[in-house]
């Protein structure tokens, strides 16, 4: 492994271990969850959603989603519907109240990046957007192939 990738896989370590304390630095009074709020930001982002849908999104197994979505849904973030399309399955929607709380929570971590970035300059912030995003896509990439290669 190259010197700079050891480097890197270190700081991704870092990071993942201060997340938390993002997390909660972020959130202020709409504390809630890393993985609820995931949930959130994805029923927020792109509309009502299956379980399974949201479990394939997050790369989880479905039950494990259905706790989570247990946990909003006891606090009135979401509700739950029928499909129509399969009386079977459940469609989950952000309810006023859960759009309200992802407001406030991106609001919050978004202050809080702000607050963590404002010493830097604006060309590096938009780099670090850039590769970041780059690094997620192929982060993206590679998963897909790797899930759909032979074994």
């Amino acid at each position: 492994m190259s010197s700079i990738n050891a480097d890197i896989e270190q700081q991704l370590l870092t990071l993942h271990r201060r997340n938390p304390r993002l997390h909660v630095a972020g959130s202020s009074d709409a504390e809630i969850e890393r993985s609820s709020y995931s949930i959130l930001c994805l029923l927020d982002d792109e509309g009502p959603q299956r379980i399974g849908r949201i479990a394939q999104a997050f790369d989880l197994d479905p039950s494990t989603v259905t706790r989570q979505v247990q946990t909003v849904s006891r606090l009135g973030l979401v509700e739950r519907t029928q499909d129509s399309s399969d009386r079977r399955a459940t469609i989950l929607h952000l309810t006023d109240l859960g759009r309200d709380t992802v407001a406030s929570a991106r609001e919050a971590r978004q202050a809080a990046l702000e607050a963590m970035l404002q010493g830097w300059p604006e060309a590096d912030q938009v780099s670090f957007l850039r590769l970041l995003s780059r690094f997620n896509d192929d982060v993206a990439d590679w998963t897909r192939r790797k899930d759909t290669s032979p074994a």
